[in-house]
């Protein structure tokens, strides 16, 4: 399989323009960055950013958020479908986080920008963002939803104009802006995306003015042709079969647990395919899984174990690949059950298709992390309204074949930085933090050893301060691959008045002036028979107070 450029593109123009609209969609995040309001993007950086060809098909995407763009085409779908785009104007966006038509969960909006070139559409800018508060049941996140109605705002796969429909406190920014909670932060954020949208039409437009749109187009399409034949050729070196893994959840966070996620994986010649028979039923909580979400996990771990990191993460990529999962399944749920924290069960999805992959390409692979989005949420309602933190833990890495997992980092799916304590003691007067470390002991044991995980103590400042969070890993530990021992569960406890209060992994409760929260996350398993592991690393782990 040849990796030759179309007869009207040389190799070089074929480079640069492909350089050139990964680093377009490098910029558009920078810029949403940069430009928004809420801590969740600004710092935490809980964001994506991507250039899409007039099919919708993605042909770059900024280094962010994975789980959020591994599936964009089946968001962007039913928009098209809606609203075709040959109907389009200047000025026009489409705007979606309806989790039951291509969407995530409800936090997470897509807004898609039609690039225009000379009246020709040539594709779509897009971003996504986490907005700290789209209303709902509670500030920031509703950990008791019984249905997604009460979990925020539901924009369906609509079209708006910018001019006529949001800039000048439009009837849509109006509408936004009377149902939450924090409006000049979700309102800047929405901004922040509508820049970076600019910024990639614009960069679109100089690669026409100087390469043509008909070579622009012709690019794009031999990127999607690229990432198709060097996934392909990824594939064709798997041995055909069926491989089956499994992982478990553990709980719904209304008592009824462990959830089974299962995978099977069928890899035959060049084409793998991906099913979830066997996977718990949809739950009552928020533990849900939109397909969307599902689709861009098993996406991402395929991607991740099997290719190369200078392989871009485009449409290309997902044409090797079948994803299919049981209607009214955890993974597929049917609405209007809630979502919010979907993020876990896609990280089940990771590890069982990685333990899968384990048994076929062992040499490609990792052991399970903490691999868990830990979201914590502390809100207060003062005199001048509501004030929201929240923010994203991840925890130890899995170990893998030729190094330790990483320390205290966000989990392969999310990929979202910490909140540096300076910005929170500005942002946030009614809590502090009073400790931030690693936690000694939790990365499993093995010829390499996982990652560790982390605590942050709070001491809270006010009274009626409310903490709503939901995670996992307490009960059930990352399992160890071919040897390696499981990593260390997680945990969180508030200390009240001399008293310890174990708290659960999915809960909301009111906190009082004085208390001290401790959220300590898990770590990564290990790789390989723990007899395996050199002294002169036992040494430096004991040295470095690991373990």
């Amino acid at each position: 399989m040849p990796d030759t450029a179309p007869q009207n593109l040389s190799a070089v123009d074929q480079a640069v323009i492909t350089q050139a609209l990964i680093a377009a969609a490098h910029e558009m995040g920078v810029k949403l960055i940069r430009s928004a309001h809420s801590t969740i993007v600004r710092e935490a950086e809980d964001c994506s950013s991507a250039i899409l060809d007039r099919h919708g098909n993605v042909v770059a995407q900024s280094e962010l958020i994975p789980l959020q763009l591994g599936s964009i085409a089946h968001t962007f779908g039913p928009c098209a479908a809606a609203y075709p785009p040959e109907e389009l104007v200047e000025g026009d966006f489409y705007i979606t986080n309806d989790p039951y038509q291509g969407g995530q969960h409800l936090p997470d909006v897509f807004l898609f920008t039609p690039i225009f070139v000379d009246g020709r559409l040539l594709g779509f800018s897009a971003t996504v963002a986490h907005h700290i508060d789209l209303g709902g049941g509670a500030p920031g996140l509703n950990p008791d939803a019984t249905d997604i109605h009460q979990e925020g705002i539901v924009f369906p796969p609509t079209k708006w104009n910018l001019a006529r429909d949001w800039r000048n406190d439009g009837p849509l920014q109006r509408f936004v802006r009377a149902n939450i909670r924090m409006p000049d932060h979700t309102i800047g954020d929405f901004e922040a995306q509508f820049a970076a949208n600019a910024i990639g039409v614009e960069r679109v437009r100089e690669l026409c003015a100087r390469h043509g749109a008909a070579r622009l187009e012709a690019a794009m399409d031999e990127m999607l042709d690229y990432a198709e034949r060097r996934m392909r050729q990824a594939l064709a070196a798997v041995p055909d079969g069926t491989y089956e893994g499994e992982d478990f959840l553990d709980d719904d966070g209304q008592g009824s647990g462990p959830l089974r996620i299962a995978a099977q994986v069928t890899v035959k010649g060049s084409d793998i395919r991906v099913t979830f028979d066997g996977s718990a039923p949809q739950v009552k909580s928020n533990m849900n899984n939109p397909f969307a979400s599902t689709v861009g996990a098993a996406l991402s771990v395929i991607k991740s174990a099997l290719t190369s990191a200078d392989l871009p993460f485009n449409s290309g990529c997902a044409r090797a690949i079948t994803v299919e999962a049981p209607e009214g399944s955890i993974l597929n749920p049917k609405a209007p059950a809630p979502v919010r924290a979907r993020l876990l069960p896609s990280y089940r999805v990771f590890n069982a298709v990685m333990k899968a992959l384990a048994q076929a390409a062992p040499e490609k692979v990792i052991a399970a992390g903490y691999d868990t989005t830990y979201a914590c949420c502390l809100s207060h309602l003062g005199p001048k309204g509501y004030n929201i933190y929240l923010e994203i833990f991840g925890g130890g890495y899995g170990a893998g074949p030729r190094s330790d997992g990483c320390d205290a980092v966000d989990s392969p799916l999310s990929n979202c930085g910490n909140i540096p304590v300076e910005s929170q003691d500005m942002s946030y007067p009614f809590f502090r933090v009073l400790d931030y470390s690693l936690v000694a002991g939790s990365g499993g044991d093995g010829e390499h050893r996982g990652g560790l995980g982390f605590q942050r103590v709070y001491e809270i400042l006010d009274d009626d301060v409310t903490f709503a969070a939901y995670g996992d890993r307490f009960i059930i530990p990352p399992e160890g691959l071919f040897g390696g021992e499981a990593g260390g569960k997680a945990s969180a406890w508030v200390i009240r008045g001399g008293e310890r209060i174990e708290l659960r992994s999915k809960l909301s409760m009111a906190m009082k002036k004085g208390d001290r929260l401790v959220v300590r996350t898990g770590g990564g398993a290990g790789y390989g028979d723990p007899a395996k592991r050199p002294a002169a690393l036992r040494e430096r782990d004991f040295i470095d107070g690991y373990v």
